[in-house]
């Protein structure tokens, strides 16, 4: 095989096995080729990655060691991704009735979903997280777009129990736009207790959605090590009940008299 073909195969193939560690021995035998044109070519797609700005390979050392590839986004590469993303959420036909932003669009639409999963899964690199956790239904498809990069299960919270997912735990919260109690469950088999845990949500106004999440992965036993909203809702900062979180939008001005909205980028910026 020729080194270019080698490097399309190699690159393809870190790209599709984030996070995975492989040892150069196998690459060996995958590509029949020598340990020296292997590490060559290694070096070669790192340097690629890179200057592309989408992550690098990561050599670990020992006799378990290998080669693994930490997808990312740069902040240069997200900043402009954003500018996009805003400029289509400021459009004012958007708005709903109540002073809702349809948003539904942009959730279904794969470029912009594979985006913003990378660009949470960047914030969240460092995290060494077991799961990622939403909670049914607008949070699942950023959910599972995170969960690819980081090559990680997903863990649905929901709002009624399944009887598919045999015996759940389940709590009362307080939504944070209705100010009604509300419940959400999830099957105790959904989470190992003591594991690390990621939460992802669309949209956040007080924050009492995301909060009852969190009190839920306390029923078992989890890690919350971080939290991730798409957008947020900068009138309810002051009675927001979720401290630590990471946006990427922020709602300045949702205005159905002006027929205008205004959209910033969140704190990750």
């Amino acid at each position: 095989m020729k080194r270019s073909e080698r490097l399309v195969g190699m690159t393809h193939f870190f790209l599709e096995n984030p996070k995975q560690l492989f040892s150069l021995p196998f690459f060996v035998e995958q590509y029949d080729a020598a340990k020296s044109s292997i590490s060559e070519d290694m070096d070669i797609i790192d340097g690629m990655f890179k200057n592309i700005g989408i992550g690098e390979l990561v050599t670990v050392a020992g006799a378990a060691g290998g080669v693994q590839y930490i997808p990312s986004l740069s902040k240069n590469q997200a900043d402009h991704f954003m500018t996009d993303l805003i400029e289509h959420l400021e459009d004012p036909s958007r708005i709903l009735p109540g002073g809702y932003v349809y948003m539904s669009d942009i959730l279904g639409e794969p470029k912009y979903i594979r985006e913003i999963g990378k660009i949470f899964a960047s914030a969240f690199q460092s995290v060494n997280a077991d799961y990622v956790v939403t909670v049914a239904t607008k949070g699942i498809p950023l959910a599972y777009a995170v969960a690819q990069v980081l090559d990680i299960p997903v863990v649905i919270i929901r709002r009624d129990p399944k009887v598919t997912e045999g015996s759940t735990v389940s709590i009362n919260y307080v939504s944070g736009s209705s100010r009604k109690i509300q419940t959400m469950v999830l099957a105790k088999r959904s989470i190992k207790e003591g594991s690390n845990v990621i939460i992802v949500d669309d949209f956040m106004k007080a924050g009492g959605t995301i909060h009852g999440m969190i009190s839920l992965m306390h029923e078992f036993n989890a890690n919350v090590q971080g939290i991730g909203v798409l957008a947020e809702a900068e009138d309810e900062e002051e009675d927001r009940k979720v401290e630590q979180y990471t946006s990427l939008l922020k709602f300045i001005e949702v205005n159905e008299d002006k027929h205008a909205i205004r959209v910033k980028r969140g704190n990750y910026f």
